[in-house]
This record gives structure tokens, C-alpha cells and sequence, in this order.
């Protein structure tokens, strides 16, 4: 019985030490402009268990620090997505993408190319 107790506790802790409590990801989030960087920053800095969180206007990644023990990347996603942008693994509803401000309209054509800089406009 005392076996069964020693294997059981090394298994169980063997998996709390698998789990990093500054685990680095990026993922891509759909957004345009300043406004979008605040609201998608906020909303992942919001989630319970991340640490860090910032995203790039050029590249559209969020680079997050985070402890696995208390999120993963599925629901940092879909905290972003509730504020109405895109990741690659969860994408915004309509109506959650039709709150942000219409500058901020990326599925929009005509804003992203408002928001490129006039060497890039066709």
C-alpha cells in the first residue's frame, strides 16, 4: 500500500512541476491601430494567470507570459475574441466584432488600408 502512495505522489507531482508558471507564447490577433493594441492587451492581461501581454500593430502578435497552472491559450483567445479580435484558435462573433470602434473594423478592406502607411496604399 505504502508503494501505491509513493508512485501516486511522484506522479502527481511530477505533473504539477510540468505545468510552467512562465510559460512564453505568441499568438496572432486580428486589429489595426492604438486602440486595438489597449483593448486586446487589456482584455488578455485581464485573464486570470498572464502575466504580460503585448501586441504588435505590424505583426498582429500578442506575446504573453503566463502561468499554465491558471490559463491556457484557448481561453486567453477566447477573452480576446470577447472584445471583438480574431485569433487564429477563436474567432469573434459578430456582435462581439461589431463593438469596437468602426476605425478599428479589420475585416473591413477599406480600413485596413486607411491604417497603412501612404507609401503602402494602392
Amino acid at each position: 500500500m505504502k508503494k501505491i502512495i509513493v508512485i501516486m505522489t511522484l506522479l502527481v507531482t511530477t505533473l504539477t512541476f510540468a505545468q510552467n508558471k512562465n510559460a512564453k507564447a505568441t499568438i496572432e490577433v486580428d486589429g489595426v491601430c492604438g486602440m486595438c493594441k489597449e483593448r486586446i492587451e487589456k482584455a488578455a492581461i485581464r485573464t486570470k494567470g498572464v502575466k504580460s501581454a503585448v501586441w504588435s500593430i505590424d505583426t498582429h502578435e500578442l506575446k504573453l507570459i503566463f502561468d499554465e497552472r491558471k490559463t491556457d491559450l484557448k481561453t486567453i483567445s477566447k477573452k480576446v475574441a470577447s472584445v471583438g479580435h480574431d485569433t487564429k484558435e477563436v474567432k469573434a462573433t459578430e456582435e462581439q466584432y461589431n463593438t469596437v470602434h468602426p476605425c478599428c473594423r479589420y475585416r473591413d478592406e477599406d480600413v485596413k488600408d486607411d491604417h497603412k502607411p501612404k507609401a503602402e496604399k494602392h
